[in-house]
């Protein structure tokens, strides 16, 4: 190869492989590194699309419940695998009718394009974790919006109505109770 060809050829090579590696990195931070998950903007370009399209969407926010308990007496490796069991979980219930993602810490998030059965995934969700030969206790708190019952169809509202309804959820119900409320 003559050296004007290299000479041109090198920067579109050095342009090809930035581009490929600024692709990986992108589509890298869009999922949670612990859970395989969607980010929170991961998960908000695709649940916002959802919302546009699916007038009969649902918005749940879930918090485990005593995570740092789990963490102190277990230890960091066993509340991780709780939040990577709990994330299986999630995105198994949701399949191919919805999106799970991770906000971060012990929150979790999906959307569902029509109305879920909630039990279902309460069911799902607390249901104890084997790690290292023991079986550690995990609940889930789980608050849901009703995209259709805003008065204006939006993300933002559809998470702050749903947090809401988490936290209440939280207070109603002892332990061993169901922790899913809808609003």
């Amino acid at each position: 190869m003559d050296t004007q060809a290299l000479a041109l050829a090198l920067p579109l090579i050095g342009w090809a492989s930035h581009t490929a590696l600024l692709t990986h990195r992108l589509a890298t931070a869009r999922r949670d590194p612990l859970t395989g998950l969607r980010t929170r903007a991961g998960w908000t370009a695709l649940a916002e699309r959802v919302i546009r399209r699916h007038s009969d969407a649902v918005v749940l926010l879930l918090d485990l419940d005593d995570f740092k308990n789990l963490n102190d007496s277990h230890g960091h490796a066993a509340g991780d695998f709780a939040l990577v069991v709990t994330a299986e979980r999630l995105a198994a219930w949701c399949g191919r009718h919805g999106i799970a993602g991770r906000l971060g810490g012990d929150e979790f998030v999906a959307i569902a394009r029509q109305a879920p059965d909630l039990e279902s995934l309460h069911r799902a969700l607390n249901q104890p974790v084997a790690y290292a030969g023991r079986r550690l206790p995990v609940s889930v708190s789980v608050g849901s919006c009703h995209v259709k019952d805003l008065p204006v169809r939006s993300l933002s509202d559809a998470l702050a109505t749903a947090d809401s309804a988490m936290y209440a959820a939280k207070g109603t119900a002892g332990r061993r109770g169901p922790r899913t409320l809808n609003r």
